[in-house]
């Protein structure tokens, strides 16, 4: 039983994984919130965060069958038994430098080439979280239980990753036929990182690929500052929600976050099976990454920038448009995927924005014109000679009965 926990990389250059203690506010520093055993406890029961969702509704519109997620991370440890048939191993590839050194000088022992190897736990709890299989003795499932993961280590423990190395991954990805992409990592220090970056996710977009990252963890106090590569147009970057739909405290703020996940006392798959919690925007990118696979294996035909924005317009929201703290609001998978007769380009404000039209206010009367008035007495005349001929011709028929009478005695 190892115990592993995710080291702090300072470098502008360097990509940090990004599970976030919620006692600390450095997006550059991916310690895990509690000491995680390798294998774990197996969690009995079904978790919040799948507990907001009707799971059965949910999976009678998709399952995520077809759909091939990339995960970009450290790795996902094909010896937990429900990451096991989620991923796809022939497809996987270790992309971390061969001469690769610890924090010491010593050099690392690198894992398969395939990356279905992972030390540090972190992309194994990530891919779960997507597509982890159901399980005796577990409530805990992924998202999209039938989509395939593609696993691709760019990153360890002790940094390796640079922002040079993920568009590797990215472009990677894009050769392995992905149809969603998972980036739970930012550049540290939200510096702007190499343009070949942009360059891999601009070309990952134009395959018409989902690209969801993690927005950060460097929220609290209302820090407001762009991360990459979530900032990056197009891609669709994910702030974490608690249990009360409201941003959790250290998700990074800021114009471009797309919608928000759960991401507080998230539990997944850990290395050689079991399970743990964490928290993180890093956990809350892959809920939205399963989201949008049970979307793409249900509308094959629908663009990534229509993906994208299904998840923002169904999403639950306080207010009527867009906010810096959420997005578009929380995800509703269901809502997703049942309000959906037709693609969108873009999201829309809706609640309480509705311009109800005016009502015609009524006319007021407050004279009558000669016209009316000789109209009124016409009527009034027309009226008045009805009744009067009726009461002649009945007082006439009054008196020839009574006359038809006093002859019929004097008889």
């Amino acid at each position: 039983m190892v115990t592993r926990r995710l080291l702090a990389v300072s470098a502008a250059t360097v990509l940090s994984v990004i599970g976030l203690p919620l006692s600390t506010a450095s997006t550059a520093s991916a310690e895990d919130s509690s000491p995680c055993t390798f294998p774990g406890k197996k969690y009995e029961g079904r978790p919040w965060s799948l507990q907001r969702v009707l799971m059965d509704q949910l999976w009678s519109q998709s399952t995520g069958k077809g759909v091939r997620v990339a995960v970009i991370d450290t790795g996902v440890d094909v010896k937990n038994p429900q990451l096991a048939k989620a991923v796809d191993a022939k497809s996987g590839v270790n992309l971390i430098p061969k001469d690769a050194k610890d924090a010491n000088g010593n050099k690392l022992e690198r894992g398969k080439e395939n990356g279905t190897t992972d030390t540090v736990g972190h992309g194994s709890k990530v891919a779960g979280i997507i597509a982890a299989r159901p399980a005796k003795g577990t409530g805990f499932v992924g998202l999209a239980p039938d989509a395939t993961i593609i696993p691709v280590q760019q990153n360890d423990a002790d940094g390796h990753g640079t922002a040079k190395t993920l568009a590797d991954a990215i472009q990677y990805a894009i050769a392995k036929e992905a149809d969603v992409i998972n980036i739970s990592q930012d550049t540290a220090n939200a510096v702007e990182p190499t343009p070949l970056l942009k360059e891999a996710i601009d070309k990952a977009l134009a395959r018409e690929i989902v690209v969801v990252a993690s927005a950060g963890n460097d929220g609290l106090g209302g820090n407001v500052k762009r991360t990459y590569p979530a900032s990056y147009e197009g891609v669709l970057a994910v702030a974490a929600s608690d249990r009360n739909n409201e941003r959790a405290a250290f998700s990074q703020s800021g114009d471009f976050v797309g919608v928000a996940a759960p991401g507080v006392d998230m539990i997944s798959t850990v290395p050689g099976g079991g399970h743990c919690a964490d928290n993180g925007t890093s956990f809350s990118a892959p809920y939205v990454a399963g989201l949008a696979a049970l979307i793409k294996a249900k509308h094959q035909g629908w663009t990534q920038a229509q993906i994208v924005a299904q998840i923002e317009q169904t999403a639950e929201r306080s207010v009527a448009g867009h906010d810096r703290l959420v997005g578009w609001g929380v995800v509703d998978p269901v809502r997703a995927l049942t309000e959906d007769d037709k693609p969108i380009e873009k999201p829309v404000a809706r609640e309480g924005v509705t311009r109800a039209e005016a009502p015609t206010p009524a006319t007021v009367h407050l004279g009558e014109t000669p016209d009316q008035r000789a109209a009124r007495l016409a009527t009034y005349v027309v009226v008045g000679g009805g009744v009067l001929v009726a009461a002649i011709a009945g007082c006439a028929v009054a008196i020839r009965d009574s006359q038809r009478r006093n002859r019929r005695r004097a008889v």
